[in-house]
């Protein structure tokens, strides 16, 4: 299989990470224009699965390092697929919630928040879990993030201080999604051999097949969390699975597209993790916020006509959010 063998490699994978973490809310904006959320929702589960299996048959079966992706599929033991299948289902929870607070809040309010919230306390779950770097520098610039973050729900207070009940709801759900989203990754990175990929412990994951473990424990529990959802909307009324297969193709594969784009950041942390250590992949990772307000901003002009102080507001997070990834890179170079 295919393995990161240097620390400026898996920083490079981490940011290509935040990119796609940070962008595939995109794919949901545009679907979101003729489409509910939770229709959107079932393409883009289908789309991390398949982008899974792809990843796991291609860079996850070449190679002479480790185990191939079928091979190690075989040899994984209950405890380390129960752990990874959990990390699923938490994540997806979390993720139909933040969701939801896109729809009602925006990009640029949902995304801050939300996993801005995962980003420091993930980061406490993963390092404790499996320390790597030099912890004061690591939570200095998960500090940095924790202003950038205070400073994006200042700003959006500011805009909505004529607010209405669904955005408040919105902000309600991000938080809560947050919370949750903290500890998905730490489960999935418990069924790997984080220190040795070259030649994993016997019975735990490669990065490949963790992550395929992963996409189904998505996909299962998508019956489940979706369904209910759909039966009680956060907002609007109930829809129907007659609903989801009467939609184009072309919506559909906008949803697959933001599953698939999801999938490769995700997929490129858990390959860095060798490397960089969990909590510093998953922190990098977690700088998504700062991408998706970028689109919030300047693309979909979520804070169009906002007013001096909301924009001085913005341009701090900006520069706190980029001091702040820049600490938490340094915290692991040495």
């Amino acid at each position: 299989m295919f393995i990161v063998d240097s620390y400026s490699l898996a920083v490079i994978f981490c940011v290509v990470t935040m990119l796609c973490w940070g962008s595939w809310g995109n794919t949901q904006k545009l679907a979101g224009k003729t489409w509910r959320y939770e229709l959107f929702y079932w393409d883009y589960v289908i789309g991390i699965l398949a982008f899974s299996l792809l990843l796991g048959f291609t860079l996850g079966s070449t190679g002479d390092a480790g185990r191939g992706f079928a091979e190690d599929l075989k040899q994984i033991s209950m405890e380390n697929y129960a752990s990874a299948f959990a990390g699923g289902v938490i994540f997806n929870l979390s993720n139909i919630l933040l969701s939801a607070s896109v729809s009602m809040a925006g990009l640029t309010v949902a995304f801050p928040l939300g996993v801005g919230i995962a980003l420091v306390l993930g980061v406490f779950v993963n390092y404790f879990g499996e320390p790597k770097g030099d912890a004061v520098i690591l939570f200095s610039g998960v500090a940095l993030v924790v202003l950038a973050i205070i400073f994006n729900a200042i700003a959006a207070g500011k805009m909505n201080q004529k607010g209405n009940s669904i955005n408040k709801k919105g902000i309600i759900i991000a938080i809560i999604a947050g919370v949750l989203m903290s500890f998905f990754y730490r489960f999935v990175a418990a069924a790997m051999d984080l220190n040795n990929f070259e030649s994993p412990t016997p019975t735990m994951a490669t990065p490949y097949s963790a992550f395929f473990i992963f996409a189904i424990g998505i996909f299962i529990s998508n019956f489940i969390i979706n369904t209910i959802v759909m039966k009680k909307p956060f907002v609007g009324t109930p829809v129907s699975y007659k609903e989801y297969f009467q939609g184009k193709f072309s919506t559909h594969m906008v949803g697959v597209l933001g599953g698939a784009i999801w999938g490769l950041g995700t997929a490129l942390s858990y390959i860095a993790a060798g490397k960089a250590g969990a909590a510093i992949s998953y922190a990098l990772g977690q700088g998504a916020p700062m991408i998706a307000a970028l689109w919030g901003i300047f693309i979909w002009k979520e804070f169009k006509g906002s007013s001096r102080a909301v924009n001085i507001l913005l341009a701090c997070m900006f520069v706190l959010f980029i001091s702040g990834l820049g600490a938490i890179i340094i915290s692991g170079a040495n």
